[in-house]
């Protein structure tokens, strides 16, 4: 081969490895970096997929009834999850994200003088402004209704209403639950004179206002979520953040809609706001709960309540038609 010869094909393999090099080049370049993983307890419990759930769809309100709340009305595939207390801040904020991720509607029903509401609000008042989640009155205090004077309940239930409106600019009307589930013929008379003529009990509940294994919450939630139920969760304990994911599967799974209480009921007809009384100081116990047999935490000290069964409220009178379950 002479010399010309031997450049040619020296300039053909040299064309041929670059031409080479650059493919692999291109197949081979790494993607652009993702966003780095928080490594927050509450990102690594949240696998449930983004936006699983939407806004309920052609749902007519009906009014609030006179009695006690105790499932949804109607037929329908709907089911409500009411999340209470809220002693364990870190499991309040696991619930708010959860419902930012997955679009689950939530009812909260809090006491205000546990500083998880203060602590989160800036997380969970937007879920509020736009009409994913409420937050209710469970009264100021989580003290047993029963053993309070009128005038008592009045401060705790408006006192708590102040709150709401600061932190969430919604004082929770006309929605109420009592501590406990604990309530009778004067309290009921009370609540209703303060705008809440229907007291919110439930259908179904986790069980979970006192350490529970998560296999016994998963267990519970899948007994009690089923069509038209409202069924109550607490914000109380970590055990539930770990099953938070399963938790929304079985709603998924059983094609229910989640709902909030104001998706269900109208609004437009809540009785005036009484004046706040001014005579009888506010009680503000220590937020340390402490387990109770009724498995509710017990936020204040004194006489403990009578247990009831966990999966469906207490009733101190006979329930109004179409309530009984």
């Amino acid at each position: 081969m002479d010399r010309r010869d031997f450049l040619a094909v020296l300039a053909v393999g040299v064309a041929a490895a670059l031409s080479g090099c650059g493919t692999t080049e291109t197949r081979t370049a790494a993607p652009p970096p993702g966003p780095t993983p928080s490594g927050s307890p509450t990102d690594a419990v949240l696998r449930a997929p983004a936006g699983m759930f939407g806004p309920p769809v052609g749902l007519v309100r009906v009014p609030v009834p006179e009695g006690s709340i105790t499932m949804l009305p109607g037929r329908g595939n709907y089911v409500a999850l009411t999340v209470d207390d809220g002693t364990d801040a870190e499991v309040l904020a696991a619930y708010i994200a959860l419902a930012r991720r997955t679009g689950l509607r939530l009812t909260f029903f809090a006491n205000g003088y546990m500083s998880s509401w203060t602590d989160h609000a800036p997380d969970l008042r937007p879920l509020v402004d736009q009409g994913q989640a409420i937050v209710c009155n469970h009264t100021w205090s989580h003290r047993d209704l029963t053993r309070l004077s009128e005038r008592e309940i009045a401060t705790e239930v408006q006192h708590n209403e102040q709150f709401l409106t600061n932190t969430y600019g919604s004082n929770g009307r006309p929605f109420l639950r009592p501590p406990y589930g604990r309530h009778n013929h004067r309290v009921d008379r009370t609540l209703a004179a303060l705008g809440y003529p229907a007291v919110t009990m439930w259908w179904g509940s986790f069980a979970d206002s006192t350490p529970q294994p998560p296999a016994r919450i998963v267990a519970n939630a899948e007994q009690w979520l089923l069509p038209q139920r409202l069924v109550i969760g607490h914000a109380n304990h970590p055990g539930v953040m770990s099953v938070m994911d399963q938790i929304v599967d079985i709603i998924k799974q059983r094609n229910l809609q989640p709902v909030h209480l104001a998706d269900i009921f109208d609004l437009t007809q809540v009785p005036p706001i009484p004046p706040m009384p001014t005579s009888t100081p506010v009680h503000t116990p220590s937020p340390t709960a402490t387990p109770t047999p009724s498995g509710r935490p017990s936020a204040t000290k004194g006489p403990t309540p009578l247990p009831h069964p966990t999966g469906s409220p207490t009733r101190t009178h006979p329930p109004k038609p179409g309530t009984q379950h």
